[in-house]
C-alpha cells in the first residue's frame, strides 16, 4: 500500500518542481516530482524511472538511466506532467546482485544471460507504487515516456490509459551500446 507523506517544492537543474513523498510497504519511499498544473481532462505526461545509483549517482557511463532521468525531467517541466521515481535498483535485483551481473557483463555475458547465471530475474520491478501515485494523483490516462513495453502493459492491466507513448532518446555512449542493443533485442525496447 502506497500513501502520500508529504510535498515541497524542489528547484533543480530542471526547474522547480513540487516534490510529493510517500510511503510504501512495497519499495524504499516512492517519490512523484510534478511540474505544471495538471490537467485531469487530457492525458498526462508521467515518466516512471527505476533508481540507477551507477548512473545517477556514480556517473556510470554503462547505461543511459541518468540520461533519461534527466531528458525526461526537462520535458515534463517544458510540457507538464511527473516524473515517479521508484527505488528498484538493478530491475529490481538490488544494488549487489547488479554488481554480480555487471562483473559477467565484463567476461562477454548481455544483462539477460548475466541475470539467468545468477538464478536472478530479467526485470523484477513492480509498478503497483506507480499506479498508486497516479491514482492519489488522480491521473487516469497517461502519455507514457517510455521505451519499454513492460511499463506499458502494467499501468494499462492497472486500469491506467495509456494513450500514447512518447520515447525517451538519448545519446548512447559506447560504453553502454551493447546494453541498449541487448534493451532492444532481447527485452523488446522500443529504441
Amino acid at each position: 500500500m502506497t500513501k502520500f507523506y508529504a510535498e515541497t517544492n524542489l528547484p533543480t537543474a530542471h526547474g522547480t518542481f513540487r516534490l510529493r513523498a510517500y510511503r510504501s510497504t512495497n519499495t524504499v519511499e516512492p517519490i512523484a516530482m510534478i511540474s505544471g498544473y495538471l490537467n485531469h481532462g487530457e492525458p498526462i505526461s508521467v515518466r516512471i524511472q527505476s533508481s540507477c545509483l551507477t548512473s545517477e549517482v556514480l556517473g556510470s557511463t554503462k547505461c543511459d538511466c541518468k540520461l533519461q532521468l534527466d531528458a525526461s525531467l526537462a520535458y515534463v517541466q517544458q510540457h507538464t506532467g511527473v516524473v515517479i521515481y521508484l527505488a528498484q535498483e538493478g530491475r529490481g535485483i538490488g544494488l549487489s546482485e547488479k554488481v554480480r551481473v555487471y562483473a559477467l557483463q565484463e567476461q562477454g555475458y548481455d544483462t539477460i544471460e548475466a541475470n539467468e547465471m545468477l538464478g536472478l530475474p530479467i526485470d523484477a520491478r513492480l509498478y503497483d507504487d506507480a499506479v498508486s501515485i497516479l491514482r492519489d494523483l488522480g491521473i487516469a490516462k497517461v502519455n507514457l515516456l517510455t521505451n519499454n513495453p513492460d511499463k506499458i502493459s502494467a499501468l494499462s492491466e492497472a486500469g491506467i490509459e495509456v494513450t500514447s507513448r512518447t520515447p525517451v532518446t538519448t545519446i548512447i555512449d559506447p560504453h553502454a551500446a551493447s546494453y541498449m542493443a541487448t534493451k532492444k533485442a532481447r527485452m523488446g525496447h522500443l529504441i
